[in-house]
């Protein structure tokens, strides 16, 4: 009984400094082997950074034309407004239904460019750019370049296959 509510506390205490981004090495006397257990925490500013590049890469990937995040940064869309809108050619790159818009601004939210609106009732389905992607657009006031092939590959195999 005592060995098993040791081993229990043990795992415990594992468990919680596996959460604190703590470092440990413990032997286990049981099994007379060591498991070694590493966290490694991330400086915010390399994680700012990696989301900078990740975002930068998507935008130049999709669709999206500068005009489309201008539309966004005045006044929140949906994306049955987007696709309905006569003037697509100054927003996108090709025409797109409301679905396919759907599922880009999904993938944009994911990637922290945009973020639903909210009103009284909770979010909408409407859309806003964040932050991170007013940032993301700085570096592109005119026009945003499109992305060479190895980029559309990568922005592919993240957006397609996230944990391959």
């Amino acid at each position: 009984m005592q060995a098993c509510s040791s081993r229990r506390r043990r795992a415990g205490d594992a468990e919680a400094s596996r959460s604190m981004g703590a470092s440990e090495n413990a032997a286990d006397p049981e099994n007379d082997s060591v498991s070694s257990m590493r966290v490694i925490a991330q400086d915010p500013s390399e994680l700012t950074q990696h989301a900078l590049r990740r975002a930068r890469q998507a935008v130049r990937c999709l669709p999206f034309r500068r005009g489309f995040y201008r539309l966004l940064e005045e006044s929140a869309q949906s994306s049955k407004e987007l696709a309905s809108r006569p003037d697509w050619r100054v927003n996108t790159s090709q025409r797109l239904g409301a679905g396919d818009t759907e599922t880009l601004l999904i993938w944009l939210i994911q990637l922290g460019v945009l973020r639903r609106e909210v009103d009284g009732q909770g979010l909408t389905e409407r859309v806003r750019i964040t932050p991170l992607g007013r940032d993301v657009l700085a570096d592109w006031p005119e026009v945003i370049p499109a992305a060479d092939p190895l980029s559309r590959v990568m922005h592919w195999c993240r957006r397609r296959r996230p944990r391959w």
